[in-house]
């Protein structure tokens, strides 16, 4: 990963992590309303607006400074993705809450690992700083959601087996 080198750079790589991960998680509710799985879409929608919050502190953050844009090559994600948004083609209509849930905790630890690897990197205190509490946000944010998925029982092997596969009507 190439440095970032300012807390402009490093405001913008947060704001779109959490956007986009905001955006994913809209998608996969609308995505589980349509499979008629309630109670995961309510699980999506509520973490659209966590990370919505997290969207808003980093705009508070930026204060009165607009946000940095950059074209999508410039971000410096180890993946095509940022690190916080659920990776295409990882959701099944089958989820679970404790399959949801441990695609959220990887998605956090990403974040994570992007934020402490920022904070690693970096000759500057104050960037430093930031990219660590950011980091240690990331980590707090795995945690809770380990506490969530503890209240579902992990799903015996075969769950995403569907004898009767949906098929579209067009």
């Amino acid at each position: 990963m190439n440095t970032i080198t300012t807390l402009e750079e490093l405001l913008a790589h947060a704001h779109a992590l959490e956007s986009e991960a905001v955006e994913r998680y809209e998608e996969m509710a609308e995505q589980m309303e349509v499979h008629n799985n309630p109670e995961l879409a309510e699980l999506f929608h509520k973490m659209a607006a966590v990370e919505r919050k997290h969207v808003d502190k980093v705009e508070h953050l930026a204060g009165d400074n607009p946000l940095l844009r950059l074209a999508p090559w410039e971000y410096r994600w180890q993946t095509q993705e940022a690190p916080e948004s659920v990776p295409v083609g990882h959701s099944h209509y089958r989820l679970t809450p404790y399959h949801a849930l441990s695609l959220m905790i990887a998605c956090e630890e990403r974040a994570q690992a992007f934020f402490a690897e920022v904070a690693r990197a970096t000759p500057d205190s104050t960037l430093r700083t930031m990219a660590a509490q950011m980091a240690e946000e990331e980590t707090h944010h795995a945690e809770l959601l380990r506490q969530w998925r503890s209240r579902y029982p992990e799903p015996e092997p075969g769950w995403e087996v569907d004898l009767d596969e949906p098929v579209s009507q067009e």
